[in-house]
Formats: structure tokens, C-alpha cells, sequence
């Protein structure tokens, strides 16, 4: 599967939402989580300042699984690692994203930053069942400015 111009405004507001974590002084990352009905389920942005690294685990204590394998996660990044892996444990289906974990290494190359302690990987190597699609290019600049704005200010 491919993303879909009636998926963009999910994308979108991943964007948004990570714009918001952005303003709040984190890394910017935004998801949608929509159940296999369209609804939206949850939304919220990045929380590692606050010492929440993974949200996952909300889908497993209010999701049944069979509601877990049907929902698709719209993302503005792809999973890291942790992530990924959390996202198979509990059984959650398709993921979606504006930009690639390959993306975001190469920025991050390009900014000087130091290389993430987890390495990065795509999400079909940690999670190979996990259906996933992206990048989306004509998002991911938007992405790539609140990556640099928020590296660019921690110098």
C-alpha cells in the first residue's frame, strides 16, 4: 500500500502535532492513531522530556486486539527502534509516515549532531509483519525545518 491523498490530512496534522511538541521544548514527532473505522483514537506528540519515550502502551490497555490490528498509525517520523518494536508487541496494524528514519539520520548528519544511542533502523527490519508506508514527500520538508529548528537550538 501506498499513502493516500485521503490520508494527507492525518499526515498533516502529524505535522502539526509535532510542531507542537516542538513549542513545548521537545523533539518534534506527531501521531495519529485511527481505528480500522476512520475514527480518530488518539493524537498527541513527542513526551521525551517528560520522560514518556513510548506511547504505545495506551492502544494495549484501551484497544482490544482485534481493534489494535485494524487501526493504522499516521506518524510525521518513522519508529525508531523502541518504537517499532513496542508497535508489533502490542499488535497495532499499518503505519504511516511523512519522513524516513534514513531521513532524519541524514539530517542529523548534516547538522552535526551525534549519532542517536539506539541505532536507527527502518521499521521492516526491527518489525518485518508491520505493514508500513511512507516517506511523503511533499511533507517531509516541513518535517526536516522543525528537525532543524529544534537542533539548531540546542546549540
Amino acid at each position: 500500500m501506498v499513502v493516500k491523498d485521503t490520508e494527507l490530512p492525518h499526515l498533516r496534522r502529524c505535522v502539526e502535532l509535532a510542531a507542537e511538541a516542538l513549542g513545548a521544548g521537545d523533539e518534534p514527532f506527531g501521531a495519529v492513531l485511527l481505528g480500522g473505522d476512520g475514527t480518530v483514537l488518539a493524537e498527541d506528540h513527542n513526551r521525551v522530556a517528560s520522560g514518556d519515550r513510548t506511547r504505545q502502551r495506551w492502544s494495549a490497555a484501551h484497544l482490544p486486539p482485534a481493534e489494535r490490528a485494524a487501526a493504522t498509525v499516521y506518524t510525521s517520523g518513522e519508529h525508531c527502534p523502541m518504537c517499532a518494536a513496542a508497535h508489533a508487541r502490542v499488535g497495532l496494524g499499518r503505519i504511516a509516515y511523512v519522513a524516513s528514519s534514513e531521513q532524519l539520520r541524514s539530517w542529523l548528519t548534516e547538522l552535526g549532531v551525534p549519532a542517536p544511542p539506539v541505532r536507527t533502523l527502518p521499521v521492516r527490519e526491527v518489525a518485518p509483519g508491520v505493514t508500513v508506508d511512507g516517506p511523503v514527500p511533499e511533507l517531509t520538508v516541513q518535517i526536516r525545518e522543525l528537525h532543524f529548528s529544534f537542533h539548531r537550538g540546542r546549540g
